[in-house]
């Protein structure tokens, strides 16, 4: 008995959802319409706000009146409103963030060119200060550097100046 108490209650209360009104549209004289048949064929699609059933294509399309088939509100639809200025927000925030993240890598990358461009600034002014210079070889020698190999530093000290410092 119990089980059936149950669902006579689950009954009653769904019965009501049943009866909701499944169309909403705003009527010619600014009225809010809440029905369970289609709005009439002269109510233009933005008006309708909530629909059930066939697609907005299954319904009649409203007649052409003859004042109407100039105006400029047939040949551009109307922009929905609500959720595009959402939508436009966040478009906006995601660009913004990508481009303060553009700025920030470029920030990144000149400031490692430019401590590159002194490293290498410095590096040349002491191999052309004639010095005696040493480099510590693979098993952990030091080797002083002869002409070559200073002529070779030199070049490419010299590259890295050519590329980093401008």
């Amino acid at each position: 008995m119990n089980f059936l108490h149950w669902l006579v209650l689950g009954c009653a209360c769904a019965l009501p959802l049943s009866a909701s009104a499944q169309w909403q549209w705003v009527d010619n004289s600014g009225k809010k319409v809440f029905s369970d048949q289609p709005p009439p064929t002269d109510i233009p699609e933005k008006n309708i706000l909530r629909r059930a059933g066939p697609s907005p294509s299954a319904r009649a399309p409203a007649p052409v009146t003859p004042a109407a088939e100039g105006s400029s509100e047939t040949a551009a639809a109307p922009k929905p409103t609500g959720v595009d200025k959402e939508l436009e927000e966040k478009t906006k925030k995601a660009e913004a963030e990508q481009k303060a993240k553009e700025a920030a890598e470029t920030a990144k990358v000149a400031k490692a060119k430019a401590e590159s461009c002194a490293r290498a600034r410095e590096g040349k002014a002491t191999i052309d200060s004639g010095i005696r210079l040493a480099k510590v070889n693979a098993k952990g020698e030091r080797e002083i550097m002869d002409d070559a190999a200073r002529a070779a530093e030199q070049k490419r000290v010299q590259s890295v100046i050519d590329s980093d410092c401008k």
